[in-house]
């Protein structure tokens, strides 16, 4: 599936809201961006490479040649997009857990939106409106978003390591490295394909 390269999977959701009230959602944005506390719980979500909401109007779809048809739109759009780790299933209900009001009031205006809880009907919402990614291309696939957080640490420490100890007696250097080592444990990730979540995702893949 063109959707994932390696850990990441690119999502792509487009459902429709009633042009006239699509200033509330600019709004709320506008809000949610000058005040990032609103959406805390959907920043400590470590799987998350990318999310980001886009309004497009009603007349605001590319027209590419003179003979393309113009569409006669009777909604504006909410275009929703986002790169994370993990399966689909995982990261749509890591979403609802972390933010579940601020899904519902980024989405409330939308058609048949059906709130983000519970979760089966917010599952088939948007899997029906999630539009399958036709390229996805990822330069670190078997990176995770913690596994890059964790290799910015490490250069760090091992940077200042050698500072401190590059000419140091090999009894002394090796002493720190070993604790350098410890201290880094949680740091020292295995690039690596993930493990099958379940059968299901499995298939997607396949």
């Amino acid at each position: 599936m063109s959707n994932i390269a390696g850990k990441a999977y690119a999502m792509n959701v487009i459902t429709p809201i009633r042009w006239y009230m699509t200033w509330i959602n600019k709004v709320i944005f506008w809000v949610a961006l000058r005040k990032p506390a609103t959406l805390k719980g959907l920043i400590t979500l470590s799987l998350i490479h990318y999310a980001r909401w886009v309004i497009i109007g009603k007349n605001q779809f590319p027209h590419l040649d003179e003979r393309q048809p113009k569409e006669k739109l009777n909604y504006a759009y909410m275009l929703f997009f986002s790169n994370f780790n993990g399966s689909w299933a995982q990261y749509v209900d890591s979403f609802t857990f972390a933010i579940p009001s601020g899904l519902d009031l980024f989405w409330k205006w939308n058609i048949r939106y059906p709130k983000s809880v519970p979760l089966t009907p917010f599952h088939s919402y948007i899997q029906f409106n999630q539009v399958q990614t036709d390229h996805y291309y990822n330069a670190y696939p078997m990176a995770a978003a913690n596994d890059v957080k964790a290799a910015k640490t490490l250069k760090a420490e091992l940077i200042a390591f050698d500072a401190s100890y590059g000419k140091a007696e090999p009894e002394q250097f090796l002493k720190q490295y070993k604790a350098l080592l410890r201290s880094l444990q949680h740091d020292l990730g295995d690039m690596q394909p993930t493990p099958i979540v379940s059968l299901a995702d499995q298939a997607k893949g396949e």
